[in-house]
């Protein structure tokens, strides 16, 4: 008998060709207004889930008693409750690697089209205002030569290294919970402080994962801390900085700017402070939002899923320890 799976993202065609051969599936459409209910309806007999962007907090679990894995088609897991999975003998997968490089390309977008005020004056060659050539009040800022900071040196953050030192010949700085020598032998970069980096860096850009010691990472001290023509990147997780302090920081022009693809709350509400700023490049979460990337990452995720749901190791698990109380099952 195949195992039932709730699926609660859409997948191409292929790919749930691929699900319905090995197991079966239930397909809820979480944007319609009955998704929930129809998710928690679907739960009590699933072994898997398969999607993304979702809470699965412990009144889900407690109607899902057959669960055997989440597997979730995202890097970041902050929308789980890891420990508990494990205490379930639940396992979580993710797909990392595979929006490695399409991630460090939207950092660096938002790095450019800040510095240059892309969109800015974009906006205002639309509106009709370019009418004689540009002055100083238009000027951006370069990118090449200018020190990059990185906080996070995972492999996002080393991808954005690489674009930063060969491509355009910046200084790179970074900070992480170490070290990391063989990313300073690559680039020449140099590991600090945080507050070091943000002190130095004309650019920092954040890529650490969302958990307890990194929320509300960069409050009203550390942007303190950024030089005034500075610019911060967010590609990492909106609860990572304090956004009220960032909106005071932007609108004092105390830095020069910010490129943010993540915020405390989305949707960004159409009624918040940041988007009345000029000097912020506001992106819809976008960072591995191409065809190709998202494609590999969902195919990850079903490779993930049809390996755990046979009693195979997947190949992208999370929690490492709930392999081994799996057959105790909930806790």
């Amino acid at each position: 008998m195949k195992k039932r799976i709730v699926l609660y993202k859409r997948l191409s065609e292929d790919l749930m060709a691929r699900l319905q051969e090995q197991v079966e599936v239930t397909w809820v459409d979480m944007a319609q207004p009955d998704g929930l209910a129809r998710l928690r309806d679907a739960l009590p007999g699933a072994h898997g889930l398969l999607g993304a962007s979702l809470r699965i907090d412990a009144s889900l679990l407690d109607l899902a008693p057959q669960l055997e894995v989440i597997s979730s088609v995202s890097v970041g897991v902050d929308n789980y409750d890891v420990a508990q999975l494990t205490r379930r003998g639940v396992l979580l997968t993710n797909t990392p690697d595979v929006l490695t490089e399409t991630t460090a390309d939207t950092g660096f977008a938002l790095i450019l089209a800040s510095a240059r005020r892309v969109v800015e004056l974009a906006d205002w060659v639309r509106a009709g205002h370019w009418k004689a050539s540009l002055g100083p009040a238009h000027f951006g800022s370069d990118v090449h030569g200018k020190t990059l900071g990185i906080v996070g040196m995972g492999r996002i953050g080393e991808a954005l290294a690489r674009r930063g030192a060969a491509g355009f010949g910046m200084r790179v700085l970074y900070h992480s919970r170490g070290p990391k020598p063989e990313v300073e032998a690559r680039y020449a970069a140099r590991y600090c402080s945080l507050d070091e980096l943000l002190g130095q860096a004309d650019f920092v850009c954040l890529t650490v994962p969302l958990s307890a010691h990194t929320q509300g990472l960069i409050g009203r001290r550390e942007l303190a801390l950024m030089k005034p023509e500075a610019i911060l990147v967010n590609i990492a997780r909106g609860r990572v900085v304090d956004e009220a302090a960032l909106i005071d920081a932007l609108r004092e022009k105390r830095i020069r700017g910010a490129g943010l693809d993540v915020f405390a709350q989305e949707p960004l509400a159409i009624d918040s402070p940041l988007l009345s700023l000029d000097n912020v490049v506001a992106t819809p979460h976008i960072g591995s939002a191409t065809r190709e990337t998202r494609q590999a990452m969902a195919s990850c995720a079903v490779d993930n899923l049809l390996s755990a749901v046979a009693g195979v190791r997947p190949p992208d698990l999370v929690n490492e320890s709930a392999w081994g109380v799996r057959a105790a099952g909930p806790q």
